[in-house]
């Protein structure tokens, strides 16, 4: 369906306190999702946390197959998580459990902190070799060139889709390709992309993807989720393991669950899985495919109308670019530029060397305002957020 923007704005009560920009960082959460969480609290006041998790349970279901089908994917392949870091860090070291020293992660340039912190401690504590695949000219991996940097000891290939510091998509569909032929494991780290770009694992091939709830999907804080391909799930033993994630046996054996929710654990935040699965409906309800092409769009508007303005460079990188872009402004710092515009009530952040530093190292930026569009936001907003990034 297209997407009514007067619905949508009449749906998200904070379009009507600031103009938000900072949806790569958390989005608005629609009406719908908050009723949902404040329903499922009201009830744990009401009658206790256990016995409204037993009256909830449809409702937690319901939130593997949302999950399931935002990413064409089986419920039984979806761990619901407390958030897109645990949810990497459980594929990741359940993958690396697989692998010897001397192995290797190839990645790519405009790698996560998180996830790159992760692979120098492989390198530290294991011995893997971490191997950094070249991008294009565009600034995206070089898909060609990471076929070249195959060979017997590549174990994993592991990639962020959309890095935190601009517009920038990575070709997932390609270096899925690679890691297939590679016999490697595919890891995707969709934080950012999950909620404004359709994502289809068949068609990706990765073994394992990442999600936040808070992010595009516009759920609550503290939910994510993690996919897990169903053939390999067999061969991953988490790191972690709890009776909720395996069984105990007897008194010296333990039998790990079959499906996805060997990456869970006991805790659930039950409120905030309920709001996600009513995120993720939500998003279903307008359409990624139209929302990708909105978000597209005003990304696209943000872009030209920023590069008209004097002293101002916008720094996105990429031949496909999604709904987030950065830009610096001549003799002014990103962290003033954000705090002169919030006194507009306009939001942006700030995204800085240290969360993708070889990107940013190699076009030497320290520092870039970040503005995320989501398909609420308008063109009016947008001339706004330029006319005060203009006047400073």
């Amino acid at each position: 369906m297209a997407i009514d923007i007067a619905r949508a704005r009449a749906e998200t009560p904070g379009t009507n306190t600031v103009i938000h920009f900072n949806n790569a960082g958390a989005g608005l959460m629609p009406s719908p999702v908050m009723d949902a969480v404040i329903e499922h609290l009201q009830l744990e006041q009401d009658f206790g946390g256990y016995e409204a998790a037993a009256r909830a349970q449809p409702l937690i279901e319901r939130t593997y197959g949302a999950v399931a089908r935002l990413l064409n994917a089986h419920p039984d392949e979806i761990a619901l998580m407390e958030n897109a870091s645990v949810a990497w860090l459980q594929a990741f070291h359940a993958m690396l459990g697989t692998m010897s020293a001397g192995d290797k992660i190839v990645t790519v340039e405009a790698e996560y902190a998180s996830n790159y912190i992760s692979y120098l401690q492989a390198a530290k504590t294991r011995g893997i070799e971490v191997v950094v695949a070249p991008s294009d000219a565009a600034g995206a991996v070089d898909v060609d060139a990471l076929a070249d940097m195959i060979d017997e000891r590549v174990k994993m290939i592991a990639v962020t889709h959309v890095p935190t510091n601009g517009g920038l998509v990575n070709p997932a569909e390609d270096i899925g390709r690679v890691a297939r032929d590679a016999g490697a494991w595919y890891l995707l780290d969709a934080c950012q992309s999950a909620g404004q770009i359709p994502l289809d694992v068949e068609k990706i091939g990765c073994d394992a993807l990442s999600v936040t709830g808070r992010k595009y999907l516009r759920g609550p804080r503290g939910t994510g989720f993690l996919y897990v391909r169903q053939g390999r799930i067999a061969e991953l033993e988490p790191v972690f393991l709890d009776l909720h994630a395996a069984k105990w046996t007897g008194r010296d054996s333990y039998e790990i669950v079959p499906t996805a929710k060997r990456f869970e654990n006991w805790e659930f935040y039950t409120a905030g899985v309920i709001g996600l699965g009513v995120a993720v409906d939500y998003a279903l309800m307008w359409g990624m495919d139209d929302i990708h092409a909105r978000i597209t769009h005003l990304a696209d508007t943000l872009r030209a109308s920023l590069d008209a303005i004097p002293g101002v460079t916008v720094r996105d990188i990429g031949s496909e670019k999604c709904g987030i872009t950065t830009f610096t402004k001549d003799g002014i710092e990103p962290d003033a530029i954000k705090a002169k515009i919030a006194e507009k009530m306009i939001n942006v952040s700030v995204s800085r060397v240290g969360s993708t530093r070889i990107d940013m190292e190699n076009r030497s930026l320290t520092e870039v305002v970040r503005a995320s569009v989501h398909y609420y936001n308008t063109e009016e907003e947008i001339e706004k957020l330029c006319e005060a990034v203009e006047a400073l």
